[in-house]
């Protein structure tokens, strides 16, 4: 498996070739309904697929909402993996708002799930939760140094 790049150089480079445009995908049942689609996991499917192979090629970031996806069940996710996949193949960094924050070792299976390349959902980017204290988000932090992927904290 070959190295990756940092986050922060990768994220740089995207901004200066795509400008900084992070495009949320919040498909959200009111969102939905407002572009004519169906609260249900083609609605889902359609809406994202459109999001995607709209601004994929253009904006620097990318940032699915996983809940929105995971109400679904293993539906939703598995759009949410295609999503994610188109993505990056497209060229976007994707930046998973997640707001992951648990005890240490439910943490670290988050993290996995987010910033281990090999995983399905892997992402440049995964937002976390620093409300359970630093320690809570030392799994994260230390996959994400090992797989050159970024946090972002919220504050």
């Amino acid at each position: 498996m070959t190295e990756l790049e940092p986050f922060g150089a990768r994220l740089r480079r995207a901004m200066d070739e795509r400008g900084p445009l992070c495009v949320g995908i919040d498909p959200h049942a009111s969102l939905l309904a407002e572009w004519g689609l169906n609260d249900d996991v083609a609605g889902l499917e359609r809406f994202s697929r459109t999001v995607v192979e709209a601004v994929a090629e253009r904006a620097a970031v990318l940032k699915p909402q996983s809940a929105f996806f995971e109400r679904f069940g293993s539906r939703g996710v598995a759009v949410l993996e295609k999503s994610v996949q188109e993505a990056r193949a497209a060229g976007a960094l994707v930046v998973m708002d997640a707001k992951r924050g648990d005890i240490g070792s439910t943490m670290a299976a988050y993290a996995e799930s987010f910033l281990h390349r090999d995983a399905p959902l892997f992402s440049d980017a995964l937002t976390v939760s620093p409300y359970l204290g630093y320690g809570s988000l030392k799994p994260a932090v230390d996959l994400a140094r090992e797989n050159g992927v970024g946090l972002f904290v919220l504050a």
